[in-house]
């Protein structure tokens, strides 16, 4: 199945084109985005290759989907479902650029995702990956009904906080 393009009140979820991959680069090198992701930032020419599997591999093999996202016609972050190798369920990836922190569009993208999960995916359960400090994003999942599962300790000792949330009668 096509990756769908989605829409939110204030939200585009976009599948990415060639003359994205710029502003994917940008998201993904920046120090604050990498640091709540719970990721070391990646070396330009890494994310590049990244983005053109997405091209060439992702949405040709319907892997899994993802999106760019966009606010009056500016690019402001990214978006997945993919199956997650934590746990046998699918995660919901958001990212938006710290710009556009603070404005309620990273509760409404991940708003869209679960409706995307539950309406055309026909999940009953999708997960979520929060690291431990990002207490932002741990109020928005406990806000959206998201529950703790587990935390997972990464060999630097980091903690990343895995949540569930079932679909039915949620967000």
């Amino acid at each position: 199945m096509k990756t769908p393009v989605l829409y939110t009140e204030r939200l585009e979820f976009r599948p990415y084109r060639p003359v994205d991959e710029d502003a994917f680069v940008g998201l993904l090198r920046d120090e604050e985005v990498c640091r709540w992701m719970g990721q070391e930032r990646v070396p330009e020419a890494d994310i590049r290759v990244l983005f053109r599997a997405i091209l060439t591999d992702v949405y040709p093999q319907h892997l899994f989907d993802v999106w760019g996202l966009w606010h009056e016609g500016a690019y402001v972050g990214h978006a997945e479902v993919k199956k997650t190798g934590n746990v046998d369920g699918h995660e919901l990836v958001a990212a938006l650029a710290p710009a556009h922190w603070g404005k309620g569009l990273g509760t409404e993208a991940v708003r869209g995702l679960i409706r995307h999960a539950a309406d055309n995916l026909g999940l009953t359960e999708v997960y979520g990956m929060v690291g431990a400090r990002n207490t932002a994003s741990i109020e928005m999942s406990r806000k959206l009904g998201f529950r703790p599962v587990r935390d997972v300790v990464a060999e630097d000792g980091t903690v990343t906080r895995m949540l569930v949330l079932p679909l039915t009668g949620s967000a």
